[in-house]
């Protein structure tokens, strides 16, 4: 699969921007946007973005 380049606080704050976005797109004035939530949310769950690796980052603690 693919290797995590994810670090823990990374993953804390992706996973509370995707919430926050989602929570914002379902409870807020119709914010459809707000629906991309769900990228920070998925990366974080996988600790993995491929963003990261296109650029070279690793915020994760254990190299892979």
């Amino acid at each position: 699969m693919f290797k995590q380049n994810i670090g823990t606080i990374d993953r804390a704050i992706r996973a509370l921007a995707g919430l926050v976005l989602i929570a914002l797109a379902v409870f807020g004035q119709g914010m459809a946007w707000g629906w991309i939530g769900i990228i920070p949310l998925a990366t974080s769950v996988v600790s993995y973005c491929p963003a990261y690796s296109i650029f070279g980052i690793n915020t994760c603690a254990t190299k892979h």
